[in-house]
């Protein structure tokens, strides 16, 4: 039960940041559903998912301060490499992986509709990972959070044609 709570919890952090237009306010939302995210997965004892979405909020600190760094970038994927490989229990943990590089690619190198599209991506694996470990509340969120993503891919494209 704690850990449909807590998916919960990261649900409304993760749907207020993808509605928002705004890079920075999606990653400061990010960087608290993740925390969710990673005590969501420890209470379902998937340890590499809940490794890598610890980390997720070192990835988001750092494109913070380090956007568009291939070297910081690298770091993170390889830190991402190290938790999975020291965590790995089942193959279903290789879904958590792959959302793990490839929201650090986005973020790092990506912004606006281009980085929403990789997390959108990204959120499809996190949707496999909960389905695969039973989570009711972080499918959901995922799953939400992928549909929030896309309808703003929307939002930004019309508003690109407006201006």
């Amino acid at each position: 039960l704690a850990g449909q709570a807590f998916g919960l919890i990261a649900l409304t952090l993760c749907v207020a940041g993808f509605a928002s237009k705004r890079d920075d306010r999606l990653f400061f939302l990010l960087l608290f559903a993740n925390v969710a995210f990673a005590l969501q997965f420890a209470m379902f004892r998937s340890w590499a998912a809940a490794a890598i979405a610890a980390l997720i909020v070192l990835r988001i600190h750092w494109v913070r301060r380090y956007k568009g760094s291939a070297a910081v970038m690298r770091i993170m994927a390889g830190l991402t490499v190290i938790a999975a490989v020291l965590t790995w229990s089942a193959p279903r943990d290789a879904w958590a992986l792959a959302a793990g590089l490839i929201g650090t690619y986005g973020m790092f190198m990506l912004e606006g509709i281009a980085m929403r599209w990789l997390l959108a991506v990204a959120a499809f694996c996190w949707v496999i990972s909960n389905l695969l470990v039973g989570s009711i509340g972080g499918t959901l969120a995922e799953s939400l959070i992928l549909v929030t993503n896309l309808i703003t891919i929307v939002r930004l494209y019309r508003a690109r044609r407006q201006d």
